[in-house]
């Protein structure tokens, strides 16, 4: 089992669906590495060897993903509530962020509906 970035990759997919499985890593970036790394794409991850794996593992470092990538998202949504952008005020209230409409949908966003106890007469 190829061990990158801290993620056990799951043997039995191409080891370019496999990369996916990393946070920050889609399926674009897992074919610019492996594009880099000179593997092939169809290649199964239980089939690497120690020497391809090392290329990947050399290829992945040079990108922003994981922890790192979590930390810089949540500073930046940190950021955006302190000066007080609509964004930041978008994501304080918990509503979408990017204009979406609020009116029928947004139900993952605004959270289970909630019922006013006495509203109906």
């Amino acid at each position: 089992m190829a061990r990158i970035a801290g993620i056990d990759l799951p043997k039995d997919k191409r080891i370019v669906i496999a990369l996916t499985y990393i946070y920050g890593i889609g399926n674009t970036t897992a074919q610019e590495i492996l594009a880099k790394a000179e593997v092939s794409e169809d290649i199964r991850t239980s089939e690497l060897t120690p020497d391809q794996e090392d290329k990947i593992r050399a290829v992945v470092d040079n990108y922003r993903i994981e922890g790192d990538l979590r930390r810089q998202t949540s500073l930046d949504i940190k950021r955006l509530q302190e000066i007080g952008s609509y964004r930041g005020m978008r994501h304080r209230r918990g509503l979408p962020v990017r204009g979406q409409n609020t009116k029928n949908n947004a139900r993952t966003r605004k959270g289970p509906k909630v019922s006013i106890a006495g509203k109906k007469k």
